[in-house]
């Protein structure tokens, strides 16, 4: 069989939800990513779990690639169908099964996204803190192992998915995990599933953790004089156990970028934005401590709000700088680096990161989670000058080799996708083998999002 059989098989049941149009299938065959786009055979829309089983049971029997997408916000090409095939788009899987507030969960299909959760959960007095930025699902950001802003104080997706219901390459459907909060029986089938990357079957549902509003919130702003006093302020207050809720780096281009896309008049300098959550007291007491660290890294201009509309306009900002950074240089495509590092490297990590593009013929700029070691470069490049793809390449190894020479990892956030397949082997060695190994367990067709992480060198 081949994929045009798949599509002629499955029409009857789907109908107007799968399409073969070009425009469809162009709209699918890229993320945010600088990779090149790729079309898949079709694009079909299932709205339940039986639909699912149906489209893995036809493309597992003929052998055919399935590429599963959510809201294709992913930075490395995760949802590019590299090898064509059917992609499999959940966006209409968006029901919330179940919010039990007594139990701080929800049980959510994989279409829900982040913003629709937390408006159903307005009333309850709960909200699901994970944000990676974009509206993301709920299960593109499991598969990706998504996190944000605010995993330095919730933790990251891993920490945040208690289950999932999963339909496996074949068709069959497991269900991982459980509402309890803890369990020691078999394998963690649910934390293998959260970060592969569609790379072993498709999310039908997951039970996430939420958390109760903060009674009170204040953000904090401050500028200093260099990247190091800015980010050996940030090591000081993580290492005096001070539970921030956010902790965020923006260099001088980045703020820069975000006052002429956003309107807004920072100093033009390293900044670090910060928010804080509790009772009104303990809110206040945490943001002063703040204060009197930065003051001693020679913070200026720092200035604390708990005003709503103040918070949001700054968030707002950071949230565009995506958008903001593209108008730094019109036309041009993103190569983006996310490394992680221990927090005590953090500052040579970043001061190095910053060095290299002040050497480059390419412009760039740093932006960072980076309460827990997470910073992300971004390398303005034109795609069709191959010097400038190759001055990209290198930064981006280098800062890659930097993170792994200091301990860390050459993806704190964005994934491995095809985008960094080939840096898997220099991070894991031989345990490489292990994860091929897993895969063709579970998948020894290949049909699974080929040419991503399972089919790492």
């Amino acid at each position: 069989m081949t994929a045009a059989s798949v599509i002629e098989a499955l029409r009857p049941r789907f109908g107007d939800r799968i399409a073969t149009s070009h425009a469809i299938r162009d709209q699918h065959s890229r993320d945010m990513s600088r990779l090149p786009p790729c079309l898949p055979d079709a694009v079909v829309w299932p709205e339940t779990e039986a639909e699912v089983q149906d489209i893995l049971r036809q493309c597992h029997a003929a052998g055919v690639p399935v590429i599963p997408y959510g809201a294709g916000s992913s930075m490395e090409g995760h949802t590019i169908p590299v090898r064509n095939g059917i992609t499999v788009n959940t966006s209409r899987m968006n029901r919330i099964r179940e919010i039990a507030a007594e139990d701080l969960l929800a049980v959510v299909e994989p279409g829900v996204t982040r913003l629709q959760l937390n408006t159903d959960l307005r009333a309850t007095g709960l909200t699901f803190p994970i944000d990676p930025g974009a509206d993301a699902s709920l299960g593109g950001m499991a598969s990706t192992r998504g996190s944000g802003t605010m995993a330095v104080r919730y933790g990251t997706m891993r920490e945040n998915v208690l289950a999932l219901r999963v339909v496996l390459p074949d068709g069959r459907v497991i269900r991982t995990g459980s509402r309890a909060r803890k369990s020691s029986t078999g394998y963690d089938l649910t934390h293998l599933i959260v970060g592969s990357e569609g790379t072993l079957g498709i999310i039908t549902e997951l039970t996430v953790r939420l958390h109760p509003v903060p009674e009170a919130v204040s953000a904090a702003i401050c500028a200093f004089p260099s990247v190091r006093a800015a980010v050996e302020a940030v090591i000081e207050t993580v290492q005096s156990g001070i539970p921030v809720a956010r902790v965020e780096f923006l260099d001088q281009v980045a703020i820069a970028n975000v006052n002429s896309h956003s309107g807004l008049t920072l100093p033009v300098a390293p900044t670090l934005l910060f928010e804080f959550h509790g009772s009104p007291a303990w809110v206040d007491e945490q943001a002063r401590t703040v204060q009197d660290i930065t003051e001693s890294h020679q913070a200026s201009a720092f200035r604390w709000s708990s005003e709503a509309d103040e918070r949001r306009v700054l968030w707002q900002a950071r949230h565009d700088l995506y958008w903001a950074t593209r108008a730094m240089r019109p036309g041009a495509a993103i190569y983006t680096g996310d490394i992680c590092v221990p927090i005590s490297r953090l500052a040579d990590a970043i001061e190095s990161a910053r060095d290299d593009i002040d050497a480059s013929s390419l412009p760039g700029q740093i932006i960072g989670h980076v309460g827990d070691g997470n910073f992300h470069t971004a390398y303005l490049f034109d795609p069709d000058n191959p010097e400038e793809v190759a001055e990209a390449e290198r930064l981006a190894h280098r800062l890659a080799e930097r993170a792994l020479a200091a301990g860390g990892t050459v993806s704190g956030e964005h994934g491995i996708g095809a985008g960094k397949l080939g840096l898997m082997r220099e991070e894991h060695g031989d345990a490489v083998d292990v994860m091929k190994a897993v895969k063709a367990a579970l998948d020894p067709r290949g049909i699974m999002n080929p040419g991503k992480m399972g089919d790492a060198g």
